[in-house]
């Protein structure tokens, strides 16, 4: 039987709503509620990137599933409202001498373990599964939000042998490396990955700030400091924005594969607006210490691709009865 989702979407249009507005997910309540948008990252059962196009790569980006990747990197106002609703205590860097403590540009100075209390709250707030196994929760005596994780064993709910880090039942997790560089590279079809995260193998231009074809926010002086989430450099392919420049981003793969080991170095990938021009470049990944927190790097979430809601089947049914009663009454 044949779809009414397009009809639906396009009298959605006609209302003055989009597609994208179903792709924000809220969080939070009151004075702390904020939103997370998210695109789709599709074409399942694609390749690792083998350097058949382009002049860079590295061996990452085979992803079996469709996936949804943060469309912007985590803004501060995210994570002081997350901290308030969950009493997380994540730190945030004191970025006055790089452009100031702005809302909403990206929250840097987050460690890799305060990057995984904060997606487990989000999970958690919703009711799903913690994504990471911590061994004291917010509002425990003791609990430090930079404490290392433990690895989940195999009599815990959700346990998946082939990553010791992530549940398989939490709904939000910090991105693996194949799916951060599917995301931020791949072009859609074949074995095609382009060197840089704009949708492109021509260098960025690069700017402080803006969203012009072909650009990316890095090679500025530090006073500069990151731009707006929303306001960091072209797209990718699949529509994320900052995956080339602004901040660097965590990563949730260990250096060395597999994710065995609660203190190995994790994966930073992307540039920052005072890097250079390879740190965009697809072959480049760098590493740091779980607990290291540093200005110019930052992070995005992932999500699993959520089934349709009966509350989004009912809006979109709402809003073509809405329309026809419209038509009814010309």
């Amino acid at each position: 039987m044949k779809s009414n989702l397009p009809i639906a979407l396009t009298a959605l249009a006609t209302l003055g709503l989009t597609a994208a507005s179903l792709h924000a997910d809220t969080f939070g309540s009151g004075g702390n509620a904020f939103s997370i948008d998210f695109v789709t990252v599709g074409d399942p059962g694609n390749a690792d990137d083998s350097g058949t196009t382009g002049s860079y790569y590295s061996s990452y980006g085979g992803v079996s599933y469709t996936f949804r990747m943060g469309t912007y990197e985590v803004s501060r106002d995210i994570i002081a409202k997350a901290n308030a609703g969950g009493n997380l205590g994540i730190t945030l860097a004191d970025m006055t001498a790089f452009g100031g403590n702005v809302a909403t540009d990206p929250a840097t100075g987050v460690s890799w373990n305060e990057a995984a209390r904060f997606v487990n709250w989000l999970n958690t707030s919703q009711g799903y599964s913690a994504a990471y196994k911590f061994a004291l929760q917010p509002g425990d005596v003791g609990y430090s939000s930079n404490a290392n994780l433990l690895l989940w064993d195999s009599g815990d709910a959700g346990y998946d042998a082939n990553n010791l880090y992530r549940n398989s039942n939490a709904y939000y997790f910090l991105p693996s490396e194949d799916e951060w560089y599917k995301a931020a590279y791949y072009s859609g079809s074949g074995t095609t990955y382009y060197d840089y995260a704009t949708g492109s193998d021509t260098t960025p231009t690069a700017v402080a700030s803006g969203t012009v074809a072909d650009s990316a926010v890095y090679n500025q002086v530090f006073s500069v400091g990151p731009a707006d989430t929303d306001n960091a450099g072209d797209l990718s392919y699949y529509g994320t924005m900052g995956q080339n420049g602004n901040v660097q981003e965590l990563i949730e793969s260990a250096l060395a594969a597999p994710n065995d080991s609660p203190t190995e170095n994790r994966v930073i990938r992307g540039g920052y607006w005072n890097g250079a021009e390879a740190n965009l470049r697809s072959s480049t990944r760098i590493s740091a210490p779980t607990t290291n927190e540093s200005a110019n790097v930052g992070f995005r979430i992932a999500s699993v691709v959520p089934e349709p809601s009966i509350g989004i089947l009912g809006l979109l049914g709402s809003t073509c009865l809405l329309l026809k009663r419209r038509r009814i009454a010309e």
